[in-house]
């Protein structure tokens, strides 16, 4: 059964009301009024605004007020944050210098299979994920944009393109030959992932720990090559 609408607008003698029909291919009915000419120099109102309102198949109704006028619907997505840490035996210095390779990340992040420095702009680079998880292969790619990073404490990006996520790298030194690197991570949840949305930051976490702890080895034998 198709939706209808009625609309009450308050309008002139000297004003015509015009009423359309239109029926889309999943057979549902948009109903709307117009009103198209003034047979006068009068202005309308404000308060006779047309609303205009949509039946969607499954019942699912939506409302619409002319101000939005053909902007799609798009349902506010959800943002998760994911925060590790650990100890590196390493001067924050060095660990600092590791993590600032990042096409070198996908040597110890479990998760991440490729990144690549954009030629002609060092503070762009375009990130690809693949991995399986929740029963099926999950792949994401997006450009990031480093932000101004604060030499051997901070390093920050944003996404450009792809995958909607940011995040920091912060270095806190502990001792001459030490430091803790604590690794948050924000990202808009992905419509697939959406029905494990509950077990998604809890499994990102642990695959980020995993991460700081080969980066931990890693960040060793970068010292100890660049110490020969």
């Amino acid at each position: 059964m198709s939706a209808t609408s009625s609309f009450s607008v308050s309008t002139p003698t000297h004003l015509t009301d015009l009423t359309r029909r239109s029926r889309s291919r999943s057979g549902c009915t948009v109903v709307f009024n117009a009103i198209s000419t003034l047979r006068n120099s009068h202005c309308l109102r404000q308060q006779s605004v047309t609303e205009v309102f949509l039946r969607y198949p499954y019942g699912v109704t939506k409302r619409n007020s002319i101000f939005t006028r053909n902007r799609p619907f798009s349902p506010v997505m959800e943002w998760q944050d994911c925060t590790v840490r650990t100890e590196i035996d390493v001067p924050t210095s060095v660990a600092y210098k590791c993590y600032s390779d990042k096409e070198s990340i996908p040597r110890w992040m479990p998760f991440i299979s490729s990144v690549k420095i954009v030629e002609d702009k060092p503070d762009l680079s375009q990130w690809t994920l693949k991995y399986k998880a929740f029963g099926r292969d999950i792949e994401f790619s997006w450009l990031a944009r480093n932000m101004q990073p604060i030499p051997n404490q901070k390093i920050h990006w944003r996404s450009m393109e792809g995958l909607p996520n940011r995040g920091a790298v912060r270095f806190y030194p502990k001792g001459p030959s030490s430091c803790i690197v604590e690794l948050t991570v924000s990202y808009e949840i992905p419509q697939i992932l959406t029905p494990v949305g509950s077990a998604l930051r809890p499994f990102l976490e642990g695959l980020l720990m995993r991460g700081l702890e080969r980066f931990a080895k890693f960040a060793k034998t970068y010292h100890a090559d660049s110490t020969v």
